[in-house]
């Protein structure tokens, strides 16, 4: 596996990169935000970790970039640990976050987590699972609407296989949190809030009045349609 690790700390990035080679991982580093965009371009990464605040160009600024070209994981690295920054990060693009100062055990565990899930991802069989005018095709990792290929992050895929192989189930946000990132974050659970809304932005004809993804208030989100293909 190759990581790709971003941060302006040389120190820092000395760390990660000397803890992950003991785990066996191929590493990379750059130390800001334009370098972190040309290596994702030009090398074929199983990971990125991103800083959120660097020279030349921010994590932020460099994961839109990246998205615009790649679905590869991201973990986003921020110093502070202010809900704003955390959902800045999923707003751009991140799939994950590790706030600063963090245990290297606990970087470790989430990259292993994203790791997993994207060669489990890996090991679907090419199959189109429709709910709704809504198609997703679980090789490719895309969605498809009237259609038309929409790219999702690794996240966004993630949480809308799960609705839209339960059509008209409610998932609260706990269970959802659970289910798709794998671990909790401790009651953050706007953090499903902002992967719905973008996938709302996405899949939806008009996401201010949402027909696919529904709101059940007080409970949770539901995908409304019937499952008529999973070939």
């Amino acid at each position: 596996m190759k990581i790709l690790v971003v941060d302006d700390e040389k120190l820092l990035v000395k760390g990660i990169r000397f803890n992950l080679e003991n785990e066996g991982y191929q590493v990379e580093t750059a130390y800001d935000g334009a370098a972190a965009v040309e290596l994702a371009r030009t090398g074929a990464f199983d990971l990125i970790v991103l800083d959120l605040m660097m020279p030349v160009l921010s994590g932020s600024e460099a994961c839109m970039q990246i998205r615009a070209f790649s679905e590869v994981p991201i973990i986003m690295l921020t110093a502070r640990s202010e809900d704003a920054d955390k959902l800045m990060g999923f707003a751009c693009g991140a799939d994950d976050y590790v706030t600063k100062p963090f245990n290297i055990l606990e970087l470790k565990a989430r990259i292993r987590a994203l790791l997993r899930r994207a060669g489990a991802a890996q090991q679907h069989s090419g199959a189109i699972l429709t709910v709704g005018d809504v198609s997703l095709d679980t090789r490719e990792r895309v969605a498809i609407r009237d259609g038309k290929r929409i790219d999702l992050t690794a996240k966004e895929y993630d949480l809308i296989e799960l609705l839209m192989k339960n059509p008209r189930r409610v998932f609260s946000r706990e269970t959802l949190m659970d289910q798709v990132w794998g671990y909790s974050y401790a009651g953050d659970y706007r953090t499903v809030d902002v992967h719905i809304r973008r996938l709302r932005e996405k899949l939806e004809p008009d996401p201010a009045e949402p027909v696919y993804i529904i709101t059940k208030w007080g409970v949770g989100y539901y995908f409304q349609g019937e499952n008529r293909s999973a070939i």
